[in-house]
């Protein structure tokens, strides 16, 4: 099952690798999050359940996350397709963004890290006000042409800077947090990507745990989870309209016999707007919605129906 634009074809999930020793691109927590053993089972899980699309960047884990996949590509044999982003600093006060001799660099040390010729898309991770769309993207497409990556793209871009984008280079996909909880793009970047060709990645599908019930009203968030390592992405999701919508999302998940995750994630493969939903989970059986949504998938009528129960949401956060 795949997603395609033009000029790129993208497995329809991916296995989110941000929390391979640490928890994504924060210096604070370099050395944190999975260990290269628990990494290993998870990607050995993902790898059987047919997921062959793995997604880094160079500062997950200060290098720890690509270094783990390359270990783990070297030790199993395989290879992933794979995506790799470049921006943030690889520890406390270093450089970053998007100067190019700095994305040739960044490329070359995420090359060896992955101990791979070539990664299949290399993503800006962020837009840098600093240096022009025209230099950055120059450097990402002279990367292509000397076949180090076989697409570029940009991540965490908002439409109007996507467009700035496709005047300045070809950026083939962009990748963006998207969820029942965090529809922003659908105004404007939706449109925009299904009129360019452009794929659209959409990560955080589960609202960092939000969907996936693990977080009830009036009670202590648990232990290890995203509201108490990296909250700041998901403190408007705190109020009692959220808790509302996904009492409303429980009985629609309860009713069709599946988890609120599987849910969540079966409504976003049943849009064909995305290319790509990327997953990040904790353990092995976290990969269990992801069963769930490929083998029940969301008909129009659900889909109607799910976006009825967050309706409220959706109001509050128009402008």
């Amino acid at each position: 099952m795949a997603g395609e634009s033009p000029g790129l074809t993208v497995s329809r999930i991916a296995l989110g690798c941000g929390n391979f020793g640490g928890v994504g691109s924060a210096p604070t927590f370099f050395g944190q999050g999975l260990t290269e053993d628990e990494a290993f089972a998870l990607m050995d899980a993902a790898w059987a359940a047919g997921i062959d699309w793995f997604d880094t960047a160079d500062a997950y884990g200060g290098g720890r996350s690509e270094r783990a996949i390359g270990r783990w590509m070297a030790a199993r044999g395989v290879r992933p397709r794979l995506t790799t982003k470049t921006y943030n600093p690889m520890e406390g006060g270093a450089d970053h963004g998007l100067k190019p001799d700095r994305i040739a660099r960044q490329l070359r040390s995420s090359l060896d890290r992955l101990g791979v010729g070539h990664v299949e898309l290399y993503l800006a991770h962020e837009h840098d006000p600093d240096v022009p769309l025209a230099e950055a993207l120059g450097a990402f497409g002279a990367a292509q042409a000397d076949g180090l990556i076989g697409a570029y793209g940009v991540s965490n871009f908002h439409a109007a800077q996507l467009a700035a984008a496709l005047e300045a280079g070809t950026p083939r996909a962009v990748q963006n947090s998207y969820s029942l909880l965090a529809r922003q793009d659908e105004p404007g970047l939706l449109p925009l990507c299904a009129s360019r060709g452009v794929a659209y990645l959409a990560f955080g599908p589960l609202a960092g745990g939000w969907l996936t019930g693990k977080y009830r009203r009036g009670e202590p968030y648990p232990a290890g989870s995203r509201m108490t390592q990296r909250p700041e992405p998901y403190t408007g999701l705190v109020t009692g309209a959220t808790f509302v919508a996904l009492d409303r999302l429980q009985a629609i998940a309860a009713a069709r016999g599946t988890s609120l995750a599987g849910l969540a994630l079966g409504w976003l493969l049943a849009d064909e707007r995305v290319a790509q939903v990327v997953i990040g989970p904790g353990r092995p059986e976290h990969l269990a919605p992801v069963a769930e949504a490929l083998q029940h998938p969301v008909t129009g009528a659900e889909r109607a129906e799910i976006e009825a129960a967050v309706a409220d949401l959706s109001r509050r956060a128009e402008p």
